[in-house]
């Protein structure tokens, strides 16, 4: 839960940087491979990442310009975070312009609950991670480097003269 506007900015550009970070070591060939039928691909996980954006924020009232949530998958890494860049910065830009502190105590219908719109993008904050994460599980199953978020990666490790942790 947020009260200041001023706090999930903070919050939100330290994990949209590292959002961007791992959407950036994607490739257009590992969008689609289906590794489990009980896993995502890497496609449909970053474009639920992006998507997930307008769909929770436009409950609040934003009516920033997004893509649809059932817009289809790009077939190109590039273009999901292109549009994951634009749509996060509009979020902002208008969260910033028309919220202050009060108006995250207001409430709106999230999903036949009732939540203050702090809640909200408190909720938008920890989804964006635990898809990330799935995300990043996904990207070492394709063979991908994956980028440390809250420490090294494995293959980061040496940047710091150390071994990688096993």
């Amino acid at each position: 839960m947020y009260y200041k506007i001023s706090d999930f900015i903070e919050d939100w550009k330290y994990e949209s940087e590292s959002t961007i970070k791992v959407l950036s070591n994607l490739t257009d060939e590992v969008l689609t491979v289906k590794f489990n039928n009980e896993i995502r691909t890497a496609g449909r996980l970053a474009w639920h990442i992006v998507t997930s954006i307008g769909e929770m924020a436009q409950r609040t009232g934003l009516t920033f310009e997004t893509v649809d949530e059932y817009a289809q998958i790009p077939a190109k890494a590039k273009e999901i975070v292109d549009e994951y860049k634009r749509t996060s910065d509009n979020m902002i830009k208008e969260m910033s312009a028309r919220w202050n502190d009060q108006t995250l105590l207001m409430e709106d219908d999230m999903y036949g609950e009732m939540w203050k719109k702090g809640k909200t993008i408190g909720v938008l904050v920890t989804h964006q991670i635990h898809h990330r994460g799935q995300l990043t599980v996904v990207m070492r199953l394709a063979g991908l480097k994956v980028p440390g978020v809250y420490g090294p990666a494995k293959e980061e490790w040496a940047n710091y003269g150390m071994q990688p942790q096993e």
